[in-house]
């Protein structure tokens, strides 16, 4: 499974704001890289299908074949990771993760809340199912954000500077988790970060962009 952006090209009104063709092949991640105003979140707005007035984007934006432009945001199979853990306040760890999981493929709340067990265990965090997620350290909100994401079973994920707001040792821990989770799951990602630490981590291609 790879994501395709083929002869992608994104307007501000009539002005080019980037170009881009490249393939992000299963379990990559692309890091892209620029100065504030060169087009970094628009890309990612394009790709999970939230782009609005005055941008638009010729091109084709594809997971596995599939052209993306046609399906609204909530099948387009794309997670997004931000800044920001925006986890619910008012859930616990548990009912945070089952509320993305797909009704379709667990249908009984029994067989969400063992598929929630498992995901917290194979990340070291077996305890923290009744845990309201306020109480969590910022550590452990990013890894609960990452987990619901990935309950979602995504066939891409959109990673929007989600460690800038971490202090610079937990930055590398989480860094190196987040990156292990994805592709041990074979999910291309695609980074956007002002970081060149995370791009050396991220370890696939990087594209730079330059401001308008």
């Amino acid at each position: 499974m790879a994501l395709t952006l083929r002869e992608l090209e994104i307007f501000k009104g009539s002005a080019l704001l980037l170009s881009l063709d490249v393939t992000v092949e299963e379990g990559e991640i692309l890091t892209v890289m620029g100065p504030s105003g060169s087009g970094k979140s628009t890309l990612l707005q394009a790709i999970a299908g939230h782009l609005d007035t005055p941008f638009s984007f010729s091109g084709s934006i594809s997971i596995d074949g599939t052209n993306l432009a046609s399906q609204p945001p909530h099948r387009r199979g794309v997670g997004v990771m931000f800044q920001d853990a925006l986890l619910f306040e008012h859930m616990t760890v548990e009912q945070n993760i089952m509320f993305a999981m797909p009704s379709a493929k667990y249908q009984t709340k029994s067989r969400k809340r063992e598929a929630v067990a498992k995901l917290l265990h194979a990340v070291e965090l077996d305890e923290m199912q009744h845990r309201v997620v306020t109480t969590l350290s910022g550590g452990q909100q990013s890894r609960i954000s990452l987990l619901r994401t990935l309950a979602s079973e995504p066939q891409a994920v959109l990673l929007d500077e989600p460690f800038s707001k971490l202090d610079t040792a937990l930055r590398q821990h989480i860094r190196e988790w987040t990156f292990t989770q994805l592709r041990e799951r074979n999910i291309p990602a695609l980074l956007v970060t002002h970081d060149s630490a995370d791009a050396v981590s991220a370890g696939g291609q990087t594209i730079e962009l330059s401001s308008c």
